[in-house]
């Protein structure tokens, strides 16, 4: 599995751009690809085990989007600091926009943060992620080029004690043209267990990313999320890109047709990928 990054801001950027002449018409984001702490966080007053965990970024995650971008030529956003500094994944006003909880941890150097403070981590990693992606989609849309965003994510097997049975998810709201065909191919896959907005839902706040970026457009979107232990070694990460790789070459889009949400969307909030 990937280890946190040593090297500083100032030589990796915040945010990084794979293939941004990519010819597909797919843009992948990647939102919480990394769990590197600038120095001047420290370690938030978290264990250095702790900057391992879920709780600090999706892991695997990134090899399996960077290898899916090699794949279909697309251009993929990646996020370069942990989401425990900032959450890329979520509006402004969201109470875990800068995590002082993530699952059952409490994050000390999260905790009373001033509005100056709280204004330095937007400006850190969440304001050149959304701007990045925007410049993106806007330059593609200029030239005419179709442009399909999707996400990648992971999550755990096992959440405050439940047992999560899902080998991957795919999360949608009420446009289903990307999700629908998506969900179809996957669950054509022998001993592929498919989550449909499960082991979250929009309703989660975890659609952040394409609710700004794509649904704002009216361009089709998805969200992937694998399991992460699906994805916790080269063999896995390969296996599960070149899975999807597969089902996404020549996928169209499917018409819209009934615009009705799925039956998670309204489930009871959980904390988020």
């Amino acid at each position: 599995m990937e280890t946190a990054r040593s090297t500083s801001v100032a030589e990796s950027d915040s945010v990084g751009v794979i293939n941004p002449g990519g010819t597909s018409p797919f843009v992948l984001t990647c939102d919480h690809a990394s769990n590197f702490l600038p120095p001047e966080f420290g370690t938030l007053g978290l264990a250095q085990d702790d900057l391992s965990r879920h709780i600090a970024w999706d892991p695997g995650a990134l090899p399996v989007a960077r290898q899916m971008a090699a794949a279909l030529d697309a251009t993929l956003v990646e996020t370069r600091i942990s989401r425990l500094v900032i959450d890329c994944n979520r509006p402004l006003d969201a109470p875990d926009l800068v995590p002082p909880v993530s699952e059952t941890t409490t994050i000390p150097g999260n905790t009373n943060l001033s509005d100056k403070q709280r204004a330095a981590r937007v400006a850190i990693s969440w304001q050149p992620f959304h701007d990045t992606i925007e410049r993106i989609v806007e330059d593609r849309l200029a030239r005419g080029l179709k442009t399909w965003l999707v996400s990648v994510h992971s999550f755990t097997p096992v959440y405050k004690g439940r047992k999560r049975p899902w080998h991957i998810g795919i999360i949608h709201d009420d446009d289903h043209r990307l999700a629908a065909p998506l969900i179809a191919a996957l669950q054509r896959l022998a001993g592929v267990t498919v989550g449909v907005n499960e082991p979250y839902s929009p309703a989660d706040r975890v659609y952040y990313t394409l609710e700004r970026h794509a649904r704002s457009r009216g361009l089709p979107c998805a969200m992937i999320e694998i399991r992460n232990d699906e994805i916790s070694g080269e063999a896995g990460q390969r296996r599960w890109a070149d899975l999807l790789t597969g089902i996404f070459t020549g996928l169209e889009p499917a018409e819209e047709t009934a615009r009705s949400r799925s039956h998670a969307v309204g489930r009871s909030v959980q904390s988020a990928s």
